[in-house]
């Protein structure tokens, strides 16, 4: 994945939970959980894009 659509990935997910913490009205413990699942998300899609989690691939959610 080149450099530019990682950088325009990470903005468009910060435009959007800086708007989702702005504009929705959530408790405060609600917004730092929901923060914090999609700073790990992204943390965890990074290595994965960059190679340097490539067991990310291996995970299957089902049968």
């Amino acid at each position: 994945m080149p450099l530019l659509q990682v950088v325009i990935v990470l903005i468009v997910v910060g435009v959007l939970l800086w708007l989702v913490n702005s504009y929705i009205p959530m408790a405060g413990s609600i917004k730092s959980i929901l923060n914090a699942v999609v700073v790990i998300v992204v943390v965890l899609w990074l290595l994965s894009v960059f190679g340097l989690l490539s067991s990310l691939s291996g995970i299957r959610i089902g049968k």
